[in-house]
């Protein structure tokens, strides 16, 4: 992981400080985004994904240490530095024991002690990468980074970038050019701890996909003598791969853009709502633009 893909959301409601702090950290390189409150932190977490979190530990409303317990409560995987004025080190420190990094105080008197607080925690970033490919390589027999986009750095450098983030990904190419190995390299890059499920949307008549997809009750229909788990469910925690999603008939459709919206799908025959985080990653060798002109794709779930 470059710098430049390194993300860092940097939270204070000292306009001053917030904005001195995000100019040397883009001039150090890295991608930041800034937020004036907790709240507003909150909202940019999904959209943003940052790896690293620096937030003033006192501010109106959800505080630094609340923000810090949230963040860790849900995404554990990313790190928070707390900003903290001289008399408060010791709330500081009860940060760091809900699982923050570390801390600096302010006024910032040497802008070179924040750099060195950040590339230390880009270097453990970049160890946690490495070491999480190597476990996932040796565990799924994925071929080497480098002879995976041998050629395609541009690639490589896309993949790097969406692979911590939760958003929903679209792989297009022809049939036989590596989709479902670069949807192998996304889920194994991301911080997500479940399977990796994949299914081949075209092998499958539509009248099967839908009760593959989401499961079916006993009795659903005939032949149904028990209950099955879909993919969605066996996907928890991980990530789903829909290969040839424009294969897709229009009432697998409906329900996979339900899912997308809310996360909750029902099994065919059940009343049950059942929530799912798995992340969607789809593929195609079509144009799904022209599938949209010919009213076989919806317009609501490509714009997902």
């Amino acid at each position: 992981m470059d710098k430049e893909n390194f993300r860092i959301l940097v939270v204070d409601d000292d306009k001053a400080f917030l904005l001195l702090l995000t100019s040397i950290l883009k001039d150090a390189g890295y991608r930041v985004d800034r937020a004036s409150s907790g709240e507003e932190a909150l909202k940019k977490l999904r959209r943003f994904s940052p790896h690293l979190i620096i937030a003033d530990l006192k501010m109106p409303g959800i505080s630094g240490l609340e923000l810090t317990e949230k963040v860790k409560e849900e995404h554990p995987e990313m790190e928070v530095v707390m900003i903290t004025a001289y008399g408060t080190v010791d709330t500081a420190v009860r940060a760091m024991k809900l699982g923050a990094f570390d801390y600096i105080t302010k006024p910032l008197k040497d802008p070179e002690e924040l750099r060195q607080l950040v590339a230390r925690v880009f270097e453990k970033q970049q160890l946690k990468l490495e070491n999480q490919l190597l476990r996932e390589q040796l565990s799924q027999d994925l071929p080497p980074m480098d002879l995976i986009f041998l050629g395609m750095e541009d690639l490589r450098q896309e993949v790097e970038e969406v692979a911590p983030t939760d958003a929903t990904v679209m792989l297009y190419g022809e049939s036989g050019t590596g989709k479902s190995l670069i949807a192998k390299v996304i889920h194994h890059l991301s911080s997500r701890k479940g399977p990796f499920v994949e299914i081949n949307c075209a092998a499958i008549p539509e009248n099967l996909l839908e009760a593959e997809l989401f499961g079916y009750e006993r009795g659903a229909f005939t032949g149904a003598t028990s209950t099955k788990k879909g993919k969605f469910e066996l996907a928890q925690r991980g990530t789903i791969f829909l290969d040839e999603i424009s294969e897709m008939g229009p009432s697998s459709q409906a329900k996979l853009l339900r899912v997308l919206q809310d996360g909750s799908f029902e099994r065919l025959g059940g009343l049950a709502t059942i929530k799912t985080d798995a992340r969607v990653i789809a593929a195609t060798n079509r144009n799904l633009k022209e599938a949209l002109k010919e009213k076989i794709f919806r317009e609501d779930l490509y714009y997902r």
